[in-house]
């Protein structure tokens, strides 16, 4: 059960304005209040212009609001410099996308490696066996020494989620991670982010346009036109 008390990501009054003060200035994003458990496994539903995208560029630091606040770890994000939202996200924040952007030329474990060699020089043993373990996690223990065109796209997805884990983020934010891969394969990766979820407590959010994915997570959230009209937790949900 999650801690309301102890959110790992809230969002107060939350605003995204782009041309601010120009003719053309345009509100995508009203007021949004939102908070996410250290366990929860919540989606995020809304149709096409809905703002879905830049409320996960707000949530990953990737932007920055117009107004509002975003805390995450208990720590307030408005004021911080770049450097500030950069070494914060870097910690606390992994990233899965539809697409892997794995780097061709490195093998599976150096992939799942880089982010701790961007951020920290040479990874250590204890970083190599944290990759390793992370990839016989996703099944690919086997897979370490393959180049990423060596792979199906079922198993470059893999080892982007265990690149996005590999700093024990608290926060897992997957933008349509599913949506390049067949069904059978779809539901392997979505019980990977499960399973992590699960045994290492790390929350997720999930945007997806899948409604049989959606109808499986413990929380939907509905964005429509910058404004979340729903925050429900699926049925037999403790969230």
């Amino acid at each position: 059960m999650s801690d309301p008390a102890n959110p790992v990501l809230r969002l107060e009054a939350l605003r995204k304005s782009y041309n601010p003060g120009l003719p053309n200035e345009i509100e995508v994003l009203h007021g949004i209040n939102l908070s996410i458990g250290r366990t929860d496994f919540a989606a995020l539903i809304g149709p096409s212009g809905s703002g879905k995208s830049t409320l996960l560029n707000l949530i990953g630091l990737l932007d920055t609001p117009s107004s509002g606040e975003l805390y995450l770890l208990g720590q307030a994000t408005s004021g911080m410099d770049d450097a500030g939202r950069t070494a914060l996200r870097g910690h606390a924040i992994g990233f899965v996308f539809q697409f892997h952007h794995l780097i061709q030329a490195f093998t599976a474990l150096d992939n799942v490696l880089m982010p701790l060699m961007l951020a920290h020089g040479k990874p250590d043993k204890a970083a190599l066996q944290r990759a390793r373990e992370l990839l016989a996690g996703v099944g690919l223990e086997k897979f370490a020494a393959s180049k990423p065109n060596q792979l199906s796209g079922g198993q470059q997805q893999r080892v982007a989620i265990a690149r996005a884990l590999i700093t024990e983020p608290a926060l897992l934010l997957a933008d349509e991670p599913t949506g390049n891969l067949d069904t059978q394969t779809a539901s392997e990766v979505f019980e990977l982010f499960r399973h992590f979820n699960r045994e290492r407590g790390c929350a997720v959010l999930l945007v997806t346009h899948d409604p049989r994915l959606s109808a499986t997570c413990d929380r939907t959230i509905n964005l429509v036109d910058g404004q979340i009209t729903d925050y429900a937790a699926a049925p037999g949900s403790f969230n």
